[in-house]
């Protein structure tokens, strides 16, 4: 038999560490003094210990190594903790990314987040644009319609409203448009407005200030960034529009979200 003591030192557990276990029913000593409290444990237990030390080693909670101890299948357990691993190493590795293209670019004019957008019920509207400045008149013409027929409906918490450009290349004129705004049910439907419910998106986003004229810049480094860190572009790109000429005189003001679909 080891006091605790002894029993520290050969399975490089300390003191506190054994008895946090014995308090948790992972290692209960073999045996405790009456008089003394003093605590004893069996050889055979630095088997049971090393196998503690090196599923905390693995980052196991106490409940999971529990399971384990008590006969649970160790390989379900360790495969739900790879995929939980994997997932911080993915969100570690956006953020280095992120690190390292700031530290490139001393411009850093842009900054890339990563962005999970929920899946949504969206109603939403399609037409060709003489210009792209004519999207300001008909984005608010979307709103007014869907009221109409909808009078009741709301939209959804927190606000989404996006805008996508449907033509496969640059257009200066001619612009196919499709406006989306983020709704809490379906509603009625007319032949211009319709609904829809949009999947769950993980989008790179940056934040374009200024005038519409330059935001081909923004376009520009997103899709480059998305190039430089081996992203998939998943879907058209969306433009959120924050702040414009209805909130803010000068253009210099302007605020737009520049979302890009990935895998």
């Amino acid at each position: 038999m080891l006091k605790i003591g002894e029993f520290s030192k050969l399975s490089h557990l300390t003191v506190k560490a054994l008895r946090f276990y014995e308090k948790e029913g992972l290692l209960i000593p073999k045996n405790v003094d009456k008089w003394t409290g003093y605590r004893f444990y069996e050889t055979k237990q630095l088997e049971d210990a090393a196998k503690i030390k090196a599923y905390r080693q693995l980052d196991l909670s106490i409940d999971e190594i529990k399971a384990i101890m008590n006969g649970s299948d160790a390989k379900l357990i360790f495969e739900e903790k790879a995929k939980a691993l994997q997932s911080q190493k993915d969100e570690i590795d956006v953020r280095l990314s992120i690190i390292k293209n700031i530290l490139e670019d001393k411009k850093m004019k842009y900054q890339v987040t990563v962005k999970e957008i929920p899946s949504a019920i969206v109603y939403y509207s399609e037409t060709t644009l003489k210009n792209y400045s004519d999207a300001m008149e008909f984005i608010p013409k979307c709103g007014e319609e869907c009221k109409k027929l909808n009078p009741t409906l709301k939209c959804a918490n927190p606000h989404y409203e996006f805008c996508e450009y449907l033509d496969g290349e640059y257009k200066e004129t001619n612009i196919r448009i499709r406006h989306n705004e983020a709704v809490e049910t379906f509603g009625n439907e007319s032949d211009f407005i319709k609904f829809r419910e949009i999947p769950a998106t993980k989008v790179l986003s940056i934040f374009h200030k200024g005038s519409y004229e330059q935001i081909g810049e923004a376009y520009a480094y997103i899709m480059k960034y998305a190039e430089d860190n081996g992203y998939k572009v998943a879907g058209l790109a969306r433009e959120c529009y924050i702040d414009g000429i209805w909130n803010k005189e000068s253009v210099d003001e302007w605020l737009t979200e520049v979302q890009l679909p990935i895998e």
